[in-house]
């Protein structure tokens, strides 16, 4: 917990550099983008206004997200990792009757008591099976945009199901979903950049900061990106894919849209005191359109092609910039961070913040200096938390509106295995069965590549790797033999993360939503 003098002091050093002491915050997360696929990273995709932006900003080197979607966005805006939160499992199944748990306190609700006006714009992801799951029940003043975790670009459907929705409380108090069909056959990253500009043009910076959480599902799949941008912004890559170049275009519709959005914050005079962070949710899929070079893996995996994120901070309340930051840094700690920068007192709200796994990482981007995190726990799995999850030790309950549930474990992997995946410092374990991913090349996606089954995925079993990420960041050297002292030390650390397992009443239902529209199908939560 902060003292009163460190919120006092940042709120004075705010206060010398703009009207208020807490400042505006708009966080931007693309879906699937790899580590390479940037223009500043060394990529061949066009992305001038995020170049700028980190260039002029803080790169960050060594920030980690989870393998897949709803896991990084669950840490994001909880500030805990997944095995407290569940979703250790891996994504959300548009039929899952689970999401975060309500719980749990999000970033949106903790700015929300502190003056902050709060808006969602884009993909969700975290869980919609009864309304109180849904955006504007979990601290968003308004939410535009998808539950799930995919969908068409221009038809807004994932499995013949309409899902483009706008939300927000009544002056009543009462949620209002209004199913937006007349967005249908416009295209998702363009209506997402709209409704950020707009929110940015009507906030009244007088009253209230802003927080804005735009979720882009920009460049994940479907490949789709309209005809006149595929040849405005790929004609010079000769050689490449026809799915690389839908690939790119995409990541360059949505790099536009991100200059519009800085265009307007300047316009109304946001920008002297908005932070801007960007980040992947995680890295692009091996064997797809998308690069993580020069890591090994990609989505899904626990490599650092899965988790290392292409990330920067850009703001004018950054007191070193132009340089890229190469401590230890994890998607939860930004919670910890925007509650420091909101001033935000947990002794004086009703409900009760539970642990938080972040650190305040604002001085380390700021500053270049460590934040004191010396260790990340990229995931776990136990044996007992996954069987608990089994058809034959869950009684199905009593209620006809699940009689037709299938009740299944959901996963990370491709099998339910046991594994435990933690970074110390520079050095980084892997211990148990999990997915092993290969190394694609510099510029993987030319017609000429082809990748073996090795490269592509393949479960190992009781399996222990150590890498020196300093020396080795590629992950090539397996040194776990030669350092036996380092992989006990690190060892010993997951029974105690095991003790902070949450096990979490799991099921799918075969036709959850499926009305035409994809709906919450439940009062509230059993």
């Amino acid at each position: 917990m902060l003292s009163a003098g460190c919120v006092i002091f940042f709120g004075l050093f705010l206060a010398s550099k703009c009207d208020h002491s807490k400042p505006n915050i708009v966080f931007i997360v693309s879906d699937d983008q790899g580590f390479q696929d940037a223009g500043f990273r060394g990529s061949k995709i066009l992305t001038p206004n995020i170049d700028k932006l980190a260039k002029n900003g803080v790169i960050l080197d060594r920030h980690y997200v989870m393998p897949q979607c709803s896991p990084t966005r669950a840490s994001l805006i909880s500030g805990r990792y997944p095995i407290r939160t569940g979703f250790w499992k891996g994504n959300l199944k548009p039929t899952g009757e689970w999401g975060l748990n309500l719980n749990e306190t999000t970033i949106p609700e903790m700015l929300k008591r502190n003056g902050y006006a709060t808006h969602a714009v884009g993909k969700w992801h975290v869980g919609f099976y009864t309304y109180d799951h849904t955006p504007a029940k979990r601290g968003f003043h308004t939410f535009l945009g998808c539950y799930l975790g995919s969908q068409g670009y221009f038809s807004h459907k994932n499995s013949k199901n309409y899902d483009m929705r706008e939300e927000y409380i009544d002056k009543r108090g009462r949620l209002v979903d209004n199913i937006r069909y007349d967005l249908e056959d416009k295209y998702n990253t363009d209506i997402f950049t709209k409704r950020a500009i707009d929110i940015i043009s009507k906030h009244n910076k007088d009253e209230k900061s802003l927080f804005l959480y735009l979720a882009y599902t920009s460049p994940h799949a479907p490949l789709q990106v309209p005809a006149d941008k595929y040849e405005k912004y790929t004609s010079h890559m000769v050689g490449e894919t026809t799915g690389r170049r839908k690939f790119a275009a995409m990541v360059s519709v949505m790099d536009e849209g991100i200059g519009e959005v800085v265009d307007a914050l300047d316009q109304y005079g946001l920008r002297d005191n908005t932070i801007i962070v960007f980040t992947s949710d995680n890295g692009a899929l091996v064997g797809g359109k998308g690069s993580n070079y020069p890591f090994r893996g990609g989505k899904i995996s626990l490599f650092e092609g899965g988790v290392r994120s292409l990330s920067f901070v850009n703001s004018p309340l950054l007191e070193v910039t132009g340089y890229t930051n190469k401590h230890l840094h994890h998607v939860v700690d930004w919670f910890t961070t925007f509650q420091y920068l909101a001033g935000d007192q947990t002794h004086q709200v009703k409900k009760p913040q539970l642990p938080l796994d972040g650190y305040n990482i604002w001085s380390s981007i700021s500053r270049n200096i460590s934040s004191g995190r010396q260790e990340v726990l990229l995931n776990m799995r136990e044996s007992d938390h996954v069987k608990a999850f089994n058809i034959e030790t869950i009684p199905a309950p009593e209620d006809s509106l699940i009689e037709n549930a299938e009740y299944q474990p959901s996963r990370l992997d491709a099998k339910n295995d046991e594994f435990f995946v933690l970074i110390w410092n520079n050095w980084k374990l892997l211990t148990g069965s999990y997915v092993v991913q290969g190394w694609g090349p510099k510029y993987p996606l030319a017609q000429s590549l082809s990748l073996s089954t090795d490269d592509l995925g393949r479960n190992v079993e009781n399996t222990t790797m150590l890498f020196n990420l300093e020396s080795d960041p590629r992950e090539e050297r397996n040194v776990a033999s030669s350092n036996m002292d380092v992989v006990q030390r690190m060892l010993r650390r997951q029974s105690e993360y095991k003790a902070n397992m949450t096990l979490i009443y799991h099921r799918y239902k075969s036709s959850a939503g499926k009305t035409g529209v994809w709906r919450p199908w439940r009062e509230h939560e059993h």
